[in-house]
């Protein structure tokens, strides 16, 4: 099921806040009744065609972003780093989430501005200390993410919030994918038509239950809260006006551009 939030246009005649529905696979989307984390997957008799609606980020982290670095081998060996021992977990604000086909800004404080294309789970009730074999029991469904970073920034503060926390530095989307499991499918980001990420989901160092489970021993984890689980090798910079593609097989493609740098 993919579920999406999005405006509609003013031609819709169901007013212009935003909605949540689940998108069919003939690009109908059957509007849902309130928040589907918190009220349930409840249907009304409304339906719109996705050319008629603007999605949104499909989740509202009303807590956090938490993410998982180097969690990929190849792309710890690009960082000239050694393999964790154990997740290296940091956070990026909510502040800094958008939507499929929003523009990321370049901050004035910037020089360098990178993507990082991953797999990002949903998190779908208040849960602490889950057990590995339990994973699943939390998780709401998956989505896209780009953990946007100022390359420039990071190696100059030696730590990672400045740099990952910029208004706009989190794409997500287009939808939650809640039937998906993940497994060997290509992980992949493409920057103005050129592919610079491309790697099985299956090599991710820690799997899915092992960030659950570590995640939820350190903070208490809520509804809507999302996880990054880490990029690939192939990290690079997106020039000012660059158009950047993050697909994951059986979900989809996130799409954004990228704004000239802010002066």
């Amino acid at each position: 099921m993919r579920i999406v939030r999005f405006t509609p246009n003013e031609s819709v005649g169901i007013g212009s806040d935003p909605h949540f529905g689940v998108l069919n696979d003939n690009d109908q989307i059957l509007v849902l009744k309130g928040d589907p984390l918190f009220s349930g997957i409840v249907p009304t008799e409304t339906k719109v065609a996705l050319k008629d609606v603007k999605l949104l980020a499909p989740i509202i982290p009303r807590s956090k972003v938490v993410c998982i670095g180097k969690n990929y081998a190849d792309h710890a060996a690009e960082m000239d780093s050694v393999v964790p021992e154990e997740p290296i977990i940091f956070l990026k604000p909510n502040t800094s989430v958008i939507g499929p086909n929003d523009t990321i800004q370049w901050p004035r404080m910037s020089d360098r501005v990178d993507f990082e294309g991953e797999l990002a789970i949903v998190i779908s009730r208040i849960c602490k200390d889950v057990p590995k074999e339990r994973f699943a029991d939390v998780i709401f469904g998956y989505t896209i993410a780009n953990d946007v970073t100022a390359r420039d920034l990071q190696k100059k503060d030696g730590q990672w919030t400045r740099a990952k926390g910029f208004d706009t530095f989190c794409p997500i989307g287009p939808w939650v994918e809640t039937d998906y499991l993940p497994g060997e499918q290509i992980i992949s980001t493409k920057v103005n038509g050129e592919v610079k990420q491309s790697e099985p989901l299956s090599s991710m160092i820690f799997k899915i239950p092992e960030i659950i489970a570590f995640v939820s021993q350190v903070m208490t984890l809520l509804p809507g809260d999302v996880i990054l689980t880490g990029t690939p090798a192939g990290i690079g910079p997106m020039a000012a006006g660059s158009t950047v593609e993050v697909s994951i097989e059986g979900i989809g493609v996130l799409t954004n551009k990228v704004s000239a740098k802010n002066v």
